[in-house]
């Protein structure tokens, strides 16, 4: 990427799930499905993360990595004057700390990962859509989650590049400036170009 912008983030969680845990009526509660917080996964371009509900999917194919900024759960936690909430039940991929996300719509842009016998690895995106929540937020976070956490809820992204994630210190690099201190704010999703 020329003319990128690099900022440090940090990959807090890498969410694998092998089945839907939201669907139908809230009331009805969640669905037990294999869920792990991964150490690394291993994203396949055009197809997604090995082993998530999304991977390989027609209908999910410009969609089918979810980011999401820790800040926004943090701002949202602390609007609605609840506890900290576990970033997992928000069921987004990777959960990032310091990732302005919201310029990132429409937009080629990489996350840089390191550790393990690879050193460096490297995944490139294309920022699709935002992420929006769902009615079952205010079941499985708190009541008035699903309100706040709209403009907040994340950016669904296509892969385009085989490699591994890893949680821990990452580089987001980016074609347009991003501001980390927005991480955690509700924004109107705008992309900066068009796919």
């Amino acid at each position: 990427m020329t003319g990128s912008y690099r900022y440090d983030v940090e990959i807090l969680h890498l969410l694998v799930s092998s089945g839907h845990a939201y669907f139908g009526r809230a009331r009805d509660g969640a669905a037990e499905v294999p869920t792990t917080d991964a150490e690394q996964v291993d994203v396949v371009s055009g197809k997604g993360i090995v082993g998530d509900r999304f991977f390989g999917k027609a209908a999910h194919m410009d969609a089918a990595v979810t980011l999401i900024a820790v800040e926004s759960l943090e701002a949202m936690a602390a609007e609605l004057g609840v506890a900290p909430f576990d970033p997992l039940l928000t069921r987004r991929n990777v959960v990032l700390r310091g990732a302005h996300l919201a310029p990132l719509l429409g937009e080629e842009f990489a996350l840089e990962s390191r550790g393990g016998p690879g050193g460096v690895q490297t995944v490139r995106f294309r920022g699709g859509r935002p992420a929006h929540p769902c009615a079952w937020m205010d079941q499985v976070l708190a009541p008035g989650a699903h309100a706040a956490m709209r403009g907040r809820g994340g950016v669904r992204c296509q892969p385009l590049s085989d490699g591994i994630l890893r949680r821990g210190p990452a580089v987001l690099i980016s074609p347009v400036p991003l501001d980390p201190a927005q991480a955690g704010a509700a924004t109107l999703f705008r992309p900066s170009r068009l796919p």
